[in-house]
């Protein structure tokens, strides 16, 4: 006759090995929440908010400008707004951008320039949106019947906000980053602070530029820098401006990334610029039948050291020579309009630019 006696152990083994199962399943959830934590992120992956990098958007305004740049605090600085009207549709456009930042004013507004695909969306910017500050170079020096309606609907848009007017070698003061200002009403800076000016072999054969009287030569145009990284943009300035910059001496240094000046258009881009700031990629913000022009884009494209030249828009007006690759447009012919391209810059020098039209982003190693 069997023993009715109870074994204590054997009752107990399945329990133990229930906790020790639990127990391991834990510490392996544990271990994968911290490798994760602590695992360095790609540039394209890091999100839209938070500390850490610099966030650079070029927006589809149709051949005008509006970049929006938010560094590694938050602090945010648009410069230019696009056109006006169009049921604000550049306003929109620019507050989409800011969604997918995560924020929900703009700190400082830079005007390079009182033209109306650069101004003319202040208007309709200011009823939608809450902005700290507006900066420019001061009174409008244009004589036609358009700027001076852009500049008088600009004074009245910015009515009750503070104005700030700039001058070279001023700072917008931006916290995280170091925002110089190289050009302003038609002067122009001769020493960063921290760049040693360097000989610029590439005046010797540039051409003689023709004297512009428009407010495009007025332009205020900035040097941006996050650590190792440095974005230029100088709005819409014209090719004599750009030689007086650069030459014989170039103050600038190189670039990791250019805002190609005015929109791709042949009266700016001279080689005496754009060769000597050897920049690594270019964004161009031009629209499908504005600017974009082939000469313009070749001398970009040929810059040494290139390795991408963007575009908001097929140049449509140009040729299939003179366009980049569709992968690198944010809006192809056909395709419709209002997909913007997205910079995400670390301190280190390495960034990434995202098509926001397919999704996919390439990256860029620090030099």
């Amino acid at each position: 006759m069997k023993s009715a006696c109870h074994d204590p152990l054997q009752s107990y083994l399945p329990r133990l090995r229930a906790r020790l199962a639990l127990v391991f399943s834990l510490a392996l959830l544990c271990g994968w929440v911290l490798f994760t934590a602590l695992a360095p992120k790609p540039v394209g992956a890091q999100g839209a908010t938070g500390a850490g990098h610099l966030l650079i958007y070029s927006i589809d305004v149709e051949g005008g400008q509006s970049t929006l740049l938010v560094g590694p605090t938050g602090e945010s600085l648009l410069v230019d707004t696009g056109w006006p009207d169009n049921r604000g549709r550049d306003a929109e456009r620019i507050m989409q951008a800011m969604q997918d930042a995560g924020i929900k004013r703009i700190d400082h507004v830079l005007i390079t320039h009182y033209h109306a695909d650069h101004v003319g969306g202040v208007p309709d910017l200011v009823a939608r949106v809450e902005v700290g500050e507006f900066i420019d170079h001061g009174p409008n020096r244009e004589d036609s019947p358009s700027t001076r309606a852009g500049y008088e609907a600009y004074l009245k848009a910015i009515a009750g906000h503070t104005r700030h007017m700039v001058d070279p070698g001023d700072t917008i003061k931006i916290s995280g980053l170091d925002v110089i200002v190289l050009t302003e009403d038609g002067e122009h800076i001769s020493t960063v602070p921290g760049i040693k000016p360097v000989p610029n072999p590439y005046c010797a054969s540039e051409r003689a530029w023709p004297t512009d009287p428009t407010e495009n030569a007025r332009s205020t145009g900035i040097l941006v820098i996050y650590g190792k990284f440095k974005f230029l943009d100088l709005g819409d300035l014209t090719g004599q401006k750009e030689v007086a910059l650069v030459c014989p001496r170039n103050p600038i240094g190189t670039v990791d990334l250019f805002l190609v000046s005015h929109h791709g258009m042949d009266l700016s881009n001279s080689p005496a610029l754009v060769d000597a700031i050897h920049p690594e990629v270019a964004i161009m913000n031009n629209g499908a039948h504005k600017a974009g022009m082939p000469a313009a884009w070749q001398t970009v494209h040929d810059s040494p050291g290139l390795e991408d030249l963007w575009q908001l828009h097929t140049a449509e007006n140009s040729d299939a020579a003179h366009n980049s690759p569709e992968a690198l447009i944010a809006n192809p012919k056909g395709d419709g309009d209002g997909h913007d391209l997205k910079v995400v810059a670390l301190a280190n020098g390495e960034f990434s630019v995202t098509n926001s039209r397919t999704g996919t982003t390439k990256q860029y190693p620090r030099k």
